[in-house]
């Protein structure tokens, strides 16, 4: 996301926190969440079954990307900040990180693409730009086209981190905001390829191995699979109050049990068959 845009985004949320402070006839307690656009679902799921529970809570769940999540937790402008990548040691100070669960990052392509397996090191060639043709793996005789998340995308710099190593993505990818989008992208074009978070995939996509690995909760749970992310909720510092009793109801069996029901792999792994 561009330095202004997410400044606006700041911004908006600082005035909205306001706004449900100084309301007249607010007796509610609050709990403002923001960052991650794939953590977002789980975490409004999470805050909408959290306060059938408690009727005197209000909890506000917004987005912005990982990077966003991290800033204004640092800055406390919210009360847990939302992350789908592990923090760098030097964005630790200060905060404090909650795994909730765990997901996959899927490689994504369109049905018509007869490719089923890609490795690590053919896609870090992909996205790099060094394969360019769908025949070089495997194939039709086709131009390769590269669809990325923006920049602050958690699931971007996750995928760099796991795939891309000290390898930049290609100029002229196609960059989408969300990953709705990005699934848009694919589904339209038989020459596409993206990433996706696993919680988000959907049948319009088809999904390859990597490493020969399927993308699944158990590949993703048992480590196996090699794109695998962290969902994190982040507070600076030690949570207090209404913000502790909602991280502790996350970690409870209840709360564990909606973050499966979100195709997320819950941090207290309590791993099926999903055949």
């Amino acid at each position: 996301m561009d330095v202004k845009p997410r400044n606006i985004l700041i911004i908006i949320i600082i005035i909205a926190l306001a706004y449900f402070m100084i309301k007249p006839g607010s007796d509610y307690e609050r709990i403002e969440i923001a960052g991650s656009t794939s953590v977002q679902p789980v975490a409004e799921k999470l805050a909408e079954e959290y306060m059938k529970d408690h009727p005197d809570v209000r909890i506000n769940v917004q987005g912005g990307g990982s990077g966003m999540g991290i800033r204004t937790a640092q800055q406390g402008v919210v009360d847990i900040g939302t992350s789908s990548k592990a923090l760098k040691p030097d964005e630790r100070d200060g905060l404090k990180e909650y795994v909730i669960g765990k997901d996959g990052i899927v490689i994504a392509v369109n049905h018509q693409n007869p490719v089923n397996d890609l490795t690590t090191e053919q896609l870090r060639d992909i996205f790099s730009g060094k394969i360019r043709n769908w025949k070089e793996v495997g194939g039709p005789d086709a131009e390769i086209h590269v669809i990325v998340r923006e920049e602050g995308s958690g699931t971007r710099s996750s995928f760099k981190s796991l795939v891309m190593k000290d390898e930049k993505i290609r100029s002229d990818a196609i960059v989408q905001g969300s990953t709705e989008s990005v699934k848009q992208a694919i589904k339209s074009d038989p020459y596409a390829v993206g990433f996706v978070s696993m919680a988000h995939m959907s049948s319009d996509v088809k999904a390859l191995e990597v490493n020969g690995i399927t993308p699944s909760e158990t590949t993703v749970a048992d480590g196996s699979y090699p794109l695998v992310v962290p969902f994190e909720f982040i507070t600076k510092g030690e949570p207090v109050g209404v913000v502790k009793d909602f991280i502790d109801w996350v970690f409870s069996p209840e709360g564990q049990a909606i973050i499966r029901s979100q195709k997320v792999v819950p941090a207290i792994a309590n791993v099926s068959d999903d055949t």
